[in-house]
């Protein structure tokens, strides 16, 4: 009866031995799953930061600004912490590519404009997230 005993203590230890390594194996990937979820949302977050700084350039340019600009201007918005680079698309004015109520297209001409953003998100900010918008103006040439 005694080595009955024994053999039922070693059938236990190794039940336990598989059941602890399964138990490792599903702790091992809920960390993985977690850390995955982790980095989309600091992709999310990135990409709101990014819209947000955009929008918040295009407020701030103004009529004047956009008239007058002839080189790339890079913009750094220490708030969101994004990058921007503002390029005049087209040298002088170009004709619009949307004109309701313009009747003669030599008196309303457009210039334009490329905003690029650029956020960094992840472990030392290894992740790379780029947003480029259009801007078009229409300008009121007289003649």
């Amino acid at each position: 009866m005694r080595k009955q005993q024994g053999i039922v203590l070693f059938l236990a230890l190794i039940v336990l031995l598989i059941l602890t390594m399964i138990g490792v194996g599903l702790a091992m990937n809920s960390s993985q799953s977690l850390r995955m979820a982790g980095a989309g949302n600091e992709r999310v977050s990135a990409m709101a930061a990014a819209q947000g700084a955009q929008a918040k350039v295009l407020n701030d340019l103004t009529s004047e600004m956009l008239a007058l600009m002839t080189v790339e201007t890079e913009v750094v918005d220490s708030d969101f912490k994004v990058n921007h680079k503002v390029t005049p698309i087209s040298e002088g004015d170009v004709s619009c590519k949307r004109t309701e109520a313009a009747n003669n297209a030599s008196l309303i001409r457009c210039r334009r404009i490329e905003i690029s953003s650029e956020a960094s998100f992840g472990r030392d900010d290894m992740g790379r997230l780029q947003i480029v918008v259009g801007v078009e103006q229409e300008v009121f040439t007289g003649g």
